[in-house]
């Protein structure tokens, strides 16, 4: 499984991004248990921002809730993180990982993409 997360840049406060995370998978999307997008800020650790299953089922961190917004096309076997309300605390490094059915973990990684907010 590749993941390929794009999207990310600079933005002020109080602006809207999207990320896109492609998955490039032998089947599909559906053979993996969920899809995250973590963050991982200078000096800070990296943390589970959103995440959605397969079933549909979406959780996010307190931080970000009613902001952010996580879904998936399946057709195009891409995730999204759509971001708004942007505060300067979001910036960070983006990453999308994937879980597979076989594990508790997410075993699969992107690159990062940077999301810089500006006040």
């Amino acid at each position: 499984v590749q993941l390929q997360a794009s999207g990310g840049g600079l933005v002020q406060a109080g602006g809207s991004l999207r990320l896109s995370c492609a998955v490039s998978n032998s089947r599909s999307i559906f053979s993996l248990n969920a899809i995250g997008w973590y963050r991982q800020a200078p000096g800070k650790q990296r943390e589970l921002v959103a995440s959605i299953s397969r079933s549909d089922s979406t959780k996010y961190v307190d931080s970000v809730k009613g902001r952010f917004t996580i879904s998936r096309d399946n057709a195009k076997n891409t995730v999204y993180l759509q971001m708004n309300s942007l505060k300067p605390e979001d910036t960070a490094v983006y990453y999308c990982a994937a879980q597979p059915v076989w594990s508790s973990e997410y075993d699969y990684w992107g690159q990062g993409t940077q999301v810089t907010v500006s006040s």
